[in-house]
């Protein structure tokens, strides 16, 4: 069995129009919601083997607060450049070359892939758009990473700050 789970990056600001996207700092809401949704996951009793994070700050910063609420070590967070608005293709590739070690993987990422990548997935619902710090856990009864695919994908559950948890 692999567990994937797909974070889309915290709310961010706006504040300062001339920084490059990629810099692009968490909001208030954004420091305040990545916390709350991984007490959400620790709350769960959900494990995670590994966090690749987008170099953008916003989605790296919203894979440490998540890490820092839910007990995952933020040292063994790793950033992941092709995370970065590369499209679906790309995201399938990480997934198929990972180590088969890790029973479960969460990619901290952007929209539209984040989005795409879910509506692919042949049992998921399909979701108009997965807001900031959105979550959504795949599984897959595999043993190997480079066997995972849209159509062996079973969508488990899909959450976000404003839903009520429970």
């Amino acid at each position: 069995m692999k567990i994937l789970y797909l974070l889309r990056h915290a709310k961010s600001s706006w504040s300062n129009p001339g920084l490059d996207d990629q810099q692009r700092p968490l909001s208030k809401r954004g420091n305040r919601d990545a916390p709350i949704m991984g007490e959400r996951f620790g709350a769960r009793e959900e494990f995670l083997s590994l966090i690749l994070s987008s170099p953008a700050l916003r989605a790296r910063n919203t894979a440490e607060l998540f890490a820092e609420a839910c007990g995952f070590p933020v040292g063994k967070i790793v950033e992941q450049p092709e995370l970065y608005f590369s499209g679906i293709d790309t995201i399938e590739k990480i997934i198929a070359h990972l180590d088969d070690q890790y029973r479960s993987l969460m990619l901290v990422f952007h929209n539209p892939d984040i989005n795409a990548f879910v509506n692919s997935i042949n049992s998921a619902p399909y979701i108009n758009n997965v807001p900031t710090s959105g979550l959504v856990k795949l599984v897959s009864d595999i043993d190997h990473w480079h066997d995972w695919s849209s159509s062996n994908a079973q969508f488990e559950y899909f959450d976000y700050p404003k839903k009520l948890s429970g």
